[in-house]
């Protein structure tokens, strides 16, 4: 497939996997090699299109920083392949915890399939949640579905709130509606929020500032998918190498900050 076959498929890509996505991006502008101007248009248009990704941000800032971005886009793909999120996550749950997710989230729901010894709580968001029960269900992992409007219920059954970020940056995180309010009512519990940040998911304060004035333009609140949760709401940090204080995790940002991408595309 030409390089701006495979962009234009990764551009109108939604719902999928952002490490998934953030692969299949890789490869299309590791074709970009022998055209600067087309890569810095090619990475605009990337983060444009999914401006709440943070793989995409981290993948496109790396290759724009490099005199080599065929190099680094291996070497990018290669990290988000090599993620041990999942099952760091998985080695981390306290035994008989009983966790609430809110919709289908791919490191929480891999890690609990991977335990299989976990009660779940999956609140069904956007029909998300609905898939996952059916996962767990196979695995023979105990899980009950919670209509959205019940997440409080969950919340304060629960043991650990764990939330996965599509990105994170210095004081907040975005992670998929319904986070948020998760979050806020375990303040109110004893029940502790796990946020679950891999690869490719921590930016630095400019590019984060970036992803957010696009976040905030895409709608009112309430319309939106995804929102931005407080880092000021999370108890614990899991990543790559397992748990770690959130100061540990943003000293781990290695994302450039790249001038070109700080402003959208016309």
């Amino acid at each position: 497939m030409h390089p701006i076959e495979r962009l234009r498929y990764v551009a109108r890509s939604g719902g999928a996997d952002h490490s998934a996505l953030a692969e299949e991006a890789a490869r299309a502008l590791a074709g970009f090699t022998d055209d600067p101007s087309g890569l810095v248009t090619a990475c605009r248009r990337i983060v444009d299109r999914h401006p709440t990704s943070g793989p995409m941000w981290w993948l496109a800032s790396k290759v724009l920083a490099t005199n080599d971005p065929r190099a680094e886009s291996v070497r990018c793909v290669t990290t988000l392949q090599d993620d041990r999120t999942a099952a760091a996550f998985a080695y981390e749950l306290p035994d008989d915890s009983t966790v609430a997710v809110i919709g289908w989230p791919e490191q929480i729901g891999e890690a609990l399939v991977r335990r299989g010894d976990i009660r779940s709580l999956v609140v069904d968001a956007f029909g998300e949640g609905a898939g996952l029960v059916r996962r767990l269900e196979h695995a023979d992992s105990p899980t009950d579905e919670v209509p959205p409007a019940n997440v409080g219920g969950a919340v304060q059954w629960a043991n650990v709130v764990a939330l996965e970020a599509s990105a994170v940056g210095p004081d907040g995180f975005v992670a998929v509606a319904g986070s948020l309010a998760a979050a806020s009512v375990a303040a109110q519990t004893d029940a502790e929020v796990w946020l679950v940040a891999g690869e490719g998911r921590l930016l630095p304060g400019r590019l984060w500032e970036a992803l957010v004035g696009r976040h905030d333009q895409a709608g009112e609140p309430w319309e939106l998918d995804e929102e931005i949760v407080p880092l000021s709401l999370v108890d614990h940090v899991v990543g790559p190498k397992g748990k770690e204080s959130l100061e540990a995790m943003l000293r781990r940002t290695d994302a450039p900050i790249v001038p070109e991408l700080l402003k959208q595309t016309p």
